[in-house]
């Protein structure tokens, strides 16, 4: 008897489609990108936080392990095409951010789909993002207020991006996407 894929063609599917949708999304941020940081550079967390999106979409509508990194991937290369410049940038934001979102799913062994633990992962996202991209930008050359504002939203733009991923998660869910 052969045995069941881990993963069946439906699930990819779902996955695929809502990795097309996220990651036009993200090339966009990728296009606003440059202007962002030379304009309003603490508003960059905000930007950066809209690729939490395809794992908490595909995770809240699939509950299934391995989707949030696959649909990471796929919305990774789409953006990538809208921003071929960034295409490794995306690519390993996509392995990261799908790593944390699955790493925090797996430690409830893929039981547990409350909105605590997107939200915990979220904020691990958030503190990474935070760190790293304010040593990239180094935040010591701008002003107290821009330093702080720069290291909240940070933090918070992917958690609101996560509120906005189980909303149109739930949303899909309820109409029927989930696969049986």
């Amino acid at each position: 008897m052969a045995s069941r894929p881990a993963l069946s063609t439906r699930t990819l599917l779902v996955c695929a489609a809502i990795g097309v949708a996220t990651g036009i999304l993200g090339g966009i941020a990728g296009l606003a990108t440059v202007g962002v940081i030379a304009v309003v550079p603490y508003l960059y967390g905000l930007v950066l936080g809209v690729h939490v999106l395809p794992g908490i979409i595909a995770q809240e509508v699939l509950r299934k392990p391995m989707v949030a990194l696959i649909t990471h991937v796929i919305a990774a290369l789409i953006s990538s095409a809208f921003t071929p410049m960034w295409a490794m940038r995306f690519i390993g934001t996509a392995l990261l951010f799908g790593a944390i979102q699955e790493g925090v799913a797996a430690l409830t062994r893929y039981r547990a789909w409350g909105r605590w633990r997107f939200f915990v992962s979220a904020a691990i996202i958030g503190a990474i993002v935070a760190a790293v991209v304010g040593v990239v930008v180094d935040l010591t050359q701008f002003e107290p207020w821009v330093q702080l504002s720069y290291l909240i939203i940070s933090v918070l733009g992917p958690v609101a991006w996560t509120a906005v991923g189980i909303a149109i998660g739930n949303a899909l869910r309820t109409a029927g996407v989930a696969p049986r």
